[in-house]
């Protein structure tokens, strides 16, 4: 009988990828690097399709070095998938995600100590030495260094810090440079392949033993929900936070001439900066996304998770009192996600890319 499944994926390009993949498909070779989205327990949404992409589909299949590069949970995804063994590492995350528990009020040093049980738990012994060893597949991560009030310790100041940055926001995107310094941990190999970062402040520091930790734990660091990281080694002194404040959902100046950058989504839209959230209107910039292939369930498969959703950090107080409930959709979600990763293998593999590829939304 003929296959009658119906796709339970998006791809959407970039104007330079969108042209090449229907003019010749997608090879795993022409994959310069990957690019990942903030967003808390979102990553669920993508936990097979990592699985598949970076234990099947694109290990050997390139002479040159990969970057990945991403902000908060999508640093721990990568972390997860530049160390020697990854279909263990991203057992070893999705095992200690679903456990947290956390107490009825919560405070800032309860989350982060949770935040690090997690990340010990995905490194284990010897991931930090494998992440910075592997050259193959070359670990980035996004942060951001508080400047004014955003770098205050006192929850009145960096509220009214985080505020004024919202307003400012909503005048134009460059205002952020004004309080958050753009910070990139760097892989020792070298940086990325990105052109200009501007409009914003650059920090650029090398990823080592001694940082590496640290600048997970910065990147997905929420202001005002968990503690910050202080004075991260190699870097400048300061106070460092969740790098998905300028970079939510990775709009960056990619430098891969015909090459692709691949950016596994949970949603279609690509979300410039955290606060963009509440600015519908603002897209990525087009010579950003130039050849950006991003990769999202359709919202039909998500219509038909738990909830009709993508799991999100709203879920921990919806089953407050009942993790038992939280845990069992998360699982459920999860698990769904093998459709994912079957669908883009087939795509792929069968060149019904090239029909199925449709243009991403962008900007000027």
């Amino acid at each position: 009988m003929p296959d009658v499944r119906q796709p339970v994926l998006r791809f959407l390009a970039g104007p330079g990828a969108l042209a090449r993949i229907r003019d010749g498909g997608l090879a795993p070779s022409q994959v310069a690097g990957l690019a990942g989205a903030a967003g808390g327990p979102k990553w669920l949404a993508l936990n097979h399709l990592d699985r598949a992409l970076f234990g099947h589909w694109l290990p050997d299949t390139r002479t040159t070095p990969r970057f990945l590069i991403g902000s908060s949970i999508a640093t721990w995804r990568f972390a997860c998938a530049a160390q020697d063994d990854p279909e263990a590492a991203f057992q070893r995350f999705e095992d200690a995600y679903m456990a947290q528990r956390y107490s009825t009020r919560p405070d800032n040093r309860e989350i982060s100590d949770e935040a690090r049980r997690i990340l010990d738990t995905i490194l284990g012994t010897a991931g930090t030495g494998e992440i910075l060893a592997n050259t193959a597949l070359q670990l980035n991560v996004m942060a951001v260094r508080g400047l004014g009030l955003t770098a205050s310790r006192n929850r009145h100041a960096l509220t009214a810090g985080l505020a004024g940055a919202a307003l400012a926001n909503l005048m134009a995107r460059r205002t952020l440079g004004s309080f958050f310094e753009r910070v990139l941990f760097h892989h020792p190999a070298g940086r990325p392949p990105l052109g200009g970062l501007q409009p914003f402040p650059l920090q650029e520091t090398a990823l080592s033993p001694g940082n590496l930790r640290s600048a997970l734990l910065a990147s997905g660091s929420i202001p005002t929900v968990m503690e910050p990281e202080i004075d991260i080694p190699g870097a400048q002194p300061g106070v460092y936070q969740d790098g998905g404040l300028l970079d939510y959902q990775m709009d960056l100046p990619y430098a891969t001439g015909d090459d692709v950058v691949l950016f596994p989504h949970y949603e279609a839209r690509v979300v410039p900066g955290w606060f963009d959230k509440l600015v519908p209107w603002r897209r990525p910039q087009r010579s950003h996304m130039d050849n950006v292939l991003v990769v999202a369930p359709a919202e039909e498969w998500i219509a038909g998770l738990p909830g009709g959703k993508v799991p999100n950090r709203k879920d921990f107080y919806r089953y407050a009192g009942d993790d038992a409930t939280r845990i069992k959709h998360w699982q459920a979600a999860s698990e769904a996600t093998r459709a994912l990763a079957d669908d883009f293998m087939e795509t792929v593999a069968s060149g019904a890319i090239r029909h199925r590829v449709e243009p991403l939304a962008v900007g000027r």
